[in-house]
């Protein structure tokens, strides 16, 4: 392992930095397919890093010190309420990520189910298909999920499903704008009807798409997505990441309220200590602005005009690649995408997705494997950004992956030994020791330190053989051994 550096020249520690960074995937030129979000657009990044650089001192904890901050995220919010059906009243917040947005979400409706409707032992009523997002703030707060199947040939969520599920328990309904795993789009005004109609409050997840779906809107000859945004009866809060199709740097996103009277519940407010008053709008006290200054940027330079021109692009491209993978012998597409995102599965018989994931990666592109859970089958996901969406890289990328698809045929699939899965079946994940822990690690394919061979394809055939409870307990044990201590 290489030592870390010490004191000395700017040159040798940026030199050691682009030396870590070999070992990564590529954020730009199209060709990593998950993670990033590439415009394409030349000077955009520098643009971004400058005015990251010029905040990143600045303080958003206090914006009575920074007014710069309110500033810069009042414009942020009211450009993102513009676009997603929001009116005068609505509310926002600008946050980290998805994630926060997400957890803020759940947050807010817990609190205002127990102020207005006094529940005290919630629930969120989830898709399948919802972000893992959402799992997190349910075990975070207190919440219950309840778990709605989907449709298994849409893999939309059904209305009535959800209206069945619904409780006076229930603080919260989430629907997906699109679901990250299959790119689809839920029936949005359905299912916010469903909660009006019991009082509940409706958010729209459109953290990886709304940004790129509500441009859509705006750009000539495409046909627009399906009703989604703020401006839908019944939706009350939305979620929207501006790093990813509003092209800027991470951390940004940014929550939506119909009004800052729901807002508030969300907020956390401090005095009943001797130091200063206490008031945070999001799950962090002290926080950068840089990452907010670099978004403002970064939306006045692409503009309305640009983002719907953007967004028309990917939409051509998104549906060259899903009639493109359609012509590849032995691979579909689930469902029928309503935004970039698209879920590839192999025909029966056909590749195993793992197997094409390796040899894709082997060639430099890389194609998010997804294992198979509730009746979608083992898939690869595929993010289509404004890099990706030019016609010769289309064909590239399709060439590459019906020539993948020949190898893996040869290769064969991955296999997991019968008897693994049978003693995996009688583990309980509650009660492994380390070294059951290591063994069960060892049979997976993980190295004692943590590291993952070249060639995925056996290890995800493990992992998905495995029953849900023992992944979940066994993943935290992988990452931790990429750690020291």
């Amino acid at each position: 392992m290489e030592e870390a550096a010490g004191p000395g020249a700017d040159d040798t520690i940026l030199a050691r930095l682009d030396r870590l960074r070999a070992a990564d995937l590529p954020v730009h030129g199209g060709r990593t397919m998950a993670y990033v979000y590439d415009s394409g657009l030349a000077g955009l990044d520098d643009l971004a890093a400058r005015a990251q650089a010029a905040f990143a001192g600045v303080n958003g904890l206090d914006m009575t010190a920074f007014p710069s901050v309110v500033t810069l995220e009042n414009d942020v919010v009211r450009q993102a309420a513009d676009l997603l059906g929001g009116g005068p009243a609505t509310a926002g917040t600008f946050t980290s990520g998805g994630t926060e947005s997400c957890l803020l979400a759940v947050l807010t409706a817990r609190e205002h189910a127990a102020r207005t409707r006094g529940v005290t032992a919630p629930e969120i009523v989830l898709p399948q298909t919802a972000h893992a997002a959402f799992h997190k703030a349910a075990a975070l707060f207190g919440l219950t999920p309840v778990t709605v199947p989907v449709d298994p040939g849409t893999f939309r969520v059904r209305p009535q499903d959800v209206a069945a599920a619904l409780t006076p328990r229930t603080a919260l309904v989430v629907a997906s704008a699109p679901s990250y795993a299959h790119g689809v789009v839920d029936p949005v005004p359905e299912v916010a009807a469903a909660a009006a109609e019991r009082d509940v409050l409706c958010h729209v997840d459109a953290c990886i798409g709304g940004w790129y779906l509500g441009h859509r809107r705006l750009a000539d000859g495409i046909a627009p997505p399906p009703p989604f945004d703020l401006a839908v009866p019944g939706v009350s809060s939305l979620s929207v990441d501006l790093h990813k199709y509003g092209y800027t740097p991470k951390g940004a996103s940014v929550l939506l309220f119909r009004d800052a009277e729901l807002r508030r519940h969300g907020w956390f407010a401090h005095a009943s200590w001797p130091g200063y008053p206490v008031v945070n709008a999001t799950l962090q006290g002290t926080k950068s602005a840089g990452p907010l200054a670099a978004a403002w940027a970064v939306l006045q330079r692409v503009g309305t005009a640009g983002y719907a021109e953007l967004a028309r692009r990917v939409h051509e491209a998104t549906a060259l690649l899903v009639d493109g993978i359609g012509r590849i012998d032995g691979l579909r597409v689930l469902g029928a995408p309503d935004a970039s995102l698209v879920a590839v599965a192999a025909d029966d018989p056909g590749p195993d997705p793992f197997v094409v994931a390796d040899e894709m990666r082997l060639r430099g592109w890389y194609l998010q494997p997804q294992p198979a859970f509730a009746g979608s089958p083992a898939n690869l996901h595929l993010t289509v950004t404004a890099a990706v969406a030019d016609p010769a890289r289309i064909a590239e990328l399709l060439a590459e992956l019906a020539a993948a698809v020949q190898r893996a045929r040869a290769l064969g699939p991955a296999t997991v030994d019968p008897g693994i899965a049978e003693v995996a079946a009688a583990l309980d994940p509650a009660t492994l020791g380390p070294a059951e822990v290591a063994l069960a690690l060892e049979v997976a394919g993980v190295g004692a330190d943590g590291s993952l061979p070249q060639r995925m394809a056996p290890v995800l055939a493990v992992l998905q053989a495995l029953p849900a409870p023992l992944t979940e307990r066994l993943l935290p044990e992988v990452i931790s051994r990429l750690y020291a201590g």
